[in-house]
């Protein structure tokens, strides 16, 4: 089981890639990306709901609710924001370039957000390992964007 948490973000890149794929379908299928979005969200949404529902996952008050400040909110809006660019993205320029691109942001920022240990993140400075890796990263998005 102490693998579980390495494998699961591999299976969660599946996951991603995969998604990627059929929203774009979707995107095709409705002749809009901000609509095919939206189903995709819908979708996700009632199948959260339906596990919520029957798993019987306790549900916070709206006092509760009321405290938590503003920006905690924002993730589904950071998701939709995600979803929607790659919707857009990945029929323009592909799949393994969109995530090679899309990668090298995540391991760039998340340098900086582990470094100053924002958003609860675990505080971890940055070093010359950690830069030489991401420039390695954005070196390797370089490539696989680049046309031969």
């Amino acid at each position: 089981m102490k693998y579980l948490v390495y494998i699961l973000p591999l299976m969660a890149g599946l996951t991603i890639t995969t998604q990627a794929g059929v929203n774009s379908q979707l995107k095709v299928a409705v002749n809009n990306q901000w609509v095919a979005a939206f189903i995709s969200f819908l979708v996700g949404t009632i199948a959260l709901a339906l596990v919520i529902g029957f798993t019987r996952q306790p549900v916070p008050g709206m006092q509760q609710l009321q405290q938590i400040e503003w920006y905690k909110y924002t993730g589904g809006l950071l998701g939709a924001f995600f979803v929607t660019v790659i919707i857009y993205s990945v029929q323009q320029i592909g799949s393994a370039n969109v995530f090679a691109l899309v990668i090298a942001g995540q391991l760039l920022f998340a340098l900086v957000f582990d470094h100053f240990g924002l958003f609860g993140f675990r505080q971890s400075p940055i070093n010359w390992q950690k830069i030489l890796g991401v420039v390695m990263l954005i070196g390797g998005a370089w490539l696989i964007n680049r046309k031969a």
